[in-house]
């Protein structure tokens, strides 16, 4: 266990080499490019071109819709999400009006709404899963993991319910971001 800091880099150096942290000592230290699960640092994946590529596509088309009609909050990856066990950051994040937190200086205390994640080329398929059920038992409604090859979406609604898209489909916000529609071909454009 890590228990003074003095340096952030000593500490992501060690604590990415097999020492834990707590869930405090996570928050009250600047990570950046990390992500907290089950008391490790998890490095995030360094994001491929296409993956910008991707997560502008979606980040313009659902920034319209959401503020257009007044829905709530969009969030890039750099934004942080407290779930149980896990501060994750998602590539994208939609927080309806009613759930914004007031400190606008902190990660968001609350699951996302719509958490969507952008398949990289080094995430493992059992990690990526295992990150779209840690978002639903935490709260979350529905979790879009797009991937790029394949150029399809995994829509998570629960364990026992998801679906996959593929490029001829349209994607739909369902009931948690009313209204939203758009062909997944539109996010591969």
């Amino acid at each position: 266990m890590l228990n003074s800091y003095t340096n952030t880099d000593s500490i992501q150096d060690s604590t990415v080499h097999g020492n834990s942290i707590t869930l405090e000592e996570f928050l009250e230290n600047d990570f950046e490019g990390y992500e907290y699960v089950k008391g490790e640092l998890v490095p995030m994946a360094a994001a491929a071109i296409v993956h910008g590529e991707i997560g502008s596509n979606i980040h313009f088309l659902l920034a319209s819709h959401v503020r257009e009609n007044n829905l709530g909050r969009l969030y890039i990856a750099e934004t942080t999400f407290q779930l149980s066990d896990r501060v994750v950051k998602p590539d994208i994040a939609f927080v309806s009006t009613e759930r914004l937190s007031d400190d606008k200086y902190k990660g968001m205390p609350v699951a996302p709404d719509l958490a969507i994640e952008i398949v990289s080329p080094t995430d493992k398929q059992y990690d990526v899963t295992e990150k779209a059920l840690a978002y639903l038992k935490s709260g979350t409604k529905l979790v879009w993991v797009i991937e790029p090859v394949a150029k399809t979406v995994m829509i998570y609604r629960s364990e026992t319910d998801f679906t996959l898209l593929t490029f001829e489909d349209t994607l739909t916000g369902e009931d948690v971001v009313e209204g939203f529609t758009c062909s997944v071909a539109q996010l591969f454009e």
